[in-house]
């Protein structure tokens, strides 16, 4: 699963709530930096380190994950 540069910044732009600490930590220190500076790279930015992080402890984060993936399913859907 990887996330897309939309459902990037739908997260960045919505109030979820995730279980794994180091994955709300830095979602919430990428939504700091992204209203800061609110533009396209960002979004390119931040949804590689989503991913990078996604894919690196994905096997630790299982609730997460299955929220992340449902997200994604409700994206394709609309």
């Amino acid at each position: 699963m990887a996330l897309k540069p939309t459902q990037t910044e739908k997260l960045l732009q919505g109030n979820y709530t995730f279980s794994h600490s180091g994955f709300s930590m830095m979602l919430t220190r990428l939504k700091t930096m992204y209203a800061a500076s609110p533009s396209d790279e960002m979004i390119v930015r931040t949804t590689a380190e989503l991913n990078t992080f996604i894919e690196k402890f994905k096997c630790i984060m299982k609730r997460d994950y299955d929220a992340l993936q449902l997200l994604l399913r409700e994206e394709n859907v609309c």
